[in-house]
């Protein structure tokens, strides 16, 4: 297979999840081999980042890339889309420090570019393969991810938060089944418990009810409900049969569990390329996630 850049250049806005920060971001073609590159326009033409694991800073409740004085949070999104719609080669403009979060998905980033279909380039894909099957493990939280070599790569994901709500979700993506439906359109998500923790670790200043599921495990107040609804600006929030704020509908019964899935094909994109492998993993997150793909 030939490797694939954009035809077009697209622009995005919007404020970042964690840090709350506005910033602009253009999506443009790149040359063949030269994967998948961010620049920070206001640092200079010279600030530019290789999406690579090895540039990897940070993973607290998102991945992060940093090269010289230059960083880029929260980049696994956009990655998963590119990677989801067969992108070898972008340059990413970007004048802050963190994506833009969007719905909590990576919808919109497909949406734009879908339509358009890709460029395909002179130079052959390279892809990324491993040599035999392994296992990675965390003892301390029970997540692995297991890779087993294949001719095209595949992910099957399963969640266990230990959740009355959620339950166990286990989602499955492979290049024949469509990833713009049926993963990119599926948002970020919290525990209603856990927003008061996130904010006091300075995480979430651009967290609101439009870009993100809330999840309530917990009996809580009416009270509290109205307190949130207040500082989210939303007219009315309550909590539904199933245990979710009522700020958003479910696209899928198993839309965490398929969310988990798109950070994960995100995160391992980190490796360079596109993996051939069979990829299973268990509680994923972006911290084991990022320790495979350097491993790779």
């Amino acid at each position: 297979m030939k490797q694939r850049t954009l035809k077009n250049s697209y622009t995005f806005e919007g404020k970042g999840l964690h840090t709350g920060k506005f910033s602009h971001v253009r999506v443009c073609p790149a040359p063949q081999n030269s994967g998948i590159v961010f620049r920070r326009t206001d640092l200079g033409d010279d600030a530019l980042i290789e999406a690579v694991a090895a540039n990897v800073s940070l993973t607290a409740r998102s991945t992060t890339i940093s090269k010289g004085k230059a960083s880029v949070m929260t980049i696994e999104h956009l990655l998963s889309a590119l990677t989801g719609l067969g992108v070898d080669n972008a340059l990413v403009e970007i004048d802050n420090m963190e994506m833009p979060i969007l719905d909590g998905s990576a919808r919109y980033y497909v949406e734009a570019i879908a339509p358009d279909g890709l460029l395909e380039q002179e130079a052959e894909r390279q892809y990324i393969e491993i040599g035999q099957e392994f296992l990675y493990k965390d003892e301390k939280t029970g997540s692995y991810i297991r890779m087993t070599p294949a001719d095209e790569p595949s992910y099957e994901v399963t969640i266990d938060f230990g959740s009355r709500v959620l339950g166990v979700q286990t989602v499955s993506w492979d290049p024949s089944k469509d990833f713009v439906k049926e993963v990119a359109c599926c948002r970020t998500f919290c525990f209603l418990h856990e927003i008061q923790l996130l904010a006091s670790l300075g995480l979430i200043k651009g967290g609101d009810v439009e870009n993100a599921i809330v999840i309530v495990e917990k009996p809580v107040s009416e009270q509290r409900i109205s307190k949130l609804a207040k500082t989210f600006g939303h007219p009315e929030l309550k909590v539904t049969e199933k245990g979710y704020l009522n700020n958003v509908d479910l696209h899928f019964d198993d839309e965490c569990g398929r969310h988990k899935l798109l950070d994960l094909i995100g995160d391992l994109r980190l490796v360079g390329g596109f993996l051939k492998a069979k990829i299973v993993a268990y509680k994923p997150g972006h911290s084991i996630n990022t320790k495979v793909a350097k491993l790779i």
